[in-house]
């Protein structure tokens, strides 16, 4: 039975410090995301992009909050509550949701719906550990912010739109780490957290972290959720990122861990975020985007 792909698109930059990311879903879909998802045998439906304020639109008072709030709060609810409607209805319909973002404050919505009716894991490929809390974030920028929502850490546990309700601490893991808050590092030395430095993929390899990270996601789950921000790379081998962090994964080992997810069977749900067309070389970035989504979803060189 072939597989279906449903994509959402999320064009938010609310969460980020750079303007640029809202056009991320708009330069994937350009760089042929359709295309390859059907080289890799599956059928795609574009759901097209999720209504978002524009940000003229948005409410100027939240463009300079006070020390400890998280910016455009409001904003990121709305977005993230349609979002998660549109991602439990495609699992409802028997269909694999492939969100674009957008900056990576998606994923509150994303996540919100896969572990809606489910207990999910989710794997965080990314630089960052993206668990800061509006107290403890030094910017305010929501895309810091999205795991430590979905888990309810800190203020977030009060928060009824942003907790992911079948998302459980010992079934998250966070691979490719190098650049973390000491906030940040402190939630995960006392939490149930698995995570995954590029120290430990220096020495380890690729294949054996992902396989790990895999196996703490699936645990006892009804599948498992990816989240891969493009950042997760090394700047040279994606370039149109807003947090660029030296030493990221290659082009090579990014698709192995890709492949890997294709080939546990356990994909439940998919967001590529965080691709600033404005910050690219030739939508290069939004092109290997669409090649890794391609390879999560099944696509093989043989």
């Amino acid at each position: 039975m072939t597989r279906s792909v449903r994509i959402i698109g999320a064009p938010t930059d609310y969460g980020a410090n750079r303007r640029g990311v809202d056009m991320g879903p708009s330069a994937i879909r350009y760089a042929g995301l359709a295309d390859e998802l059907v080289r890799a045998g599956v059928s795609t439906v574009d759901a097209g992009d999720v209504a978002a304020p524009r940000a003229e639109e948005r409410d100027p008072d939240a463009t300079a909050p006070p020390a400890g709030k998280a910016k455009f709060l409001r904003e990121t609810e709305e977005v993230c509550a349609r979002l998660a409607d549109e991602v439990a209805a495609a699992i409802d319909g028997g269909e694999s949701p492939l969100v674009l973002g957008g900056d990576h404050s998606v994923a509150i919505g994303t996540l919100a719906g896969s572990a809606r009716d489910a207990d999910v894991g989710a794997i965080w490929f990314d630089a960052h550990g993206d668990l800061n809390t509006p107290t403890t974030s030094p910017s305010g920028n929501v895309h810091g912010m999205p795991l430590a929502a979905a888990l309810g850490v800190g203020e977030f546990a009060d928060l009824d739109w942003a907790v992911a309700p079948g998302l459980r601490e010992r079934n998250v893991a966070l691979v490719g780490l190098r650049s973390l808050d000491s906030a940040e590092k402190k939630v995960i030395r006392e939490s149930d957290l698995t995570a995954f430095t590029m120290s430990d993929i220096d020495e380890r390899g690729i294949p054996d972290v992902v396989e790990e990270a895999l196996a703490v996601a699936g645990d006892g789950t009804d599948g498992v959720h990816v989240s891969l921000d493009l950042d997760w790379l090394d700047p040279k081998e994606a370039p149109g990122v807003g947090t660029p962090v030296r030493g990221g994964v290659t082009y090579r080992e990014a698709h192995s861990a890709m492949e890997a997810v294709a080939e546990s069977g356990a994909l439940r749900s998919f967001e590529l975020v965080e691709v600033n067309p404005i910050l690219d070389e030739h939508n290069e970035t939004a092109a290997l985007a669409t090649e890794l989504a391609a390879s999560a979803f099944g696509k093989r060189i043989l």
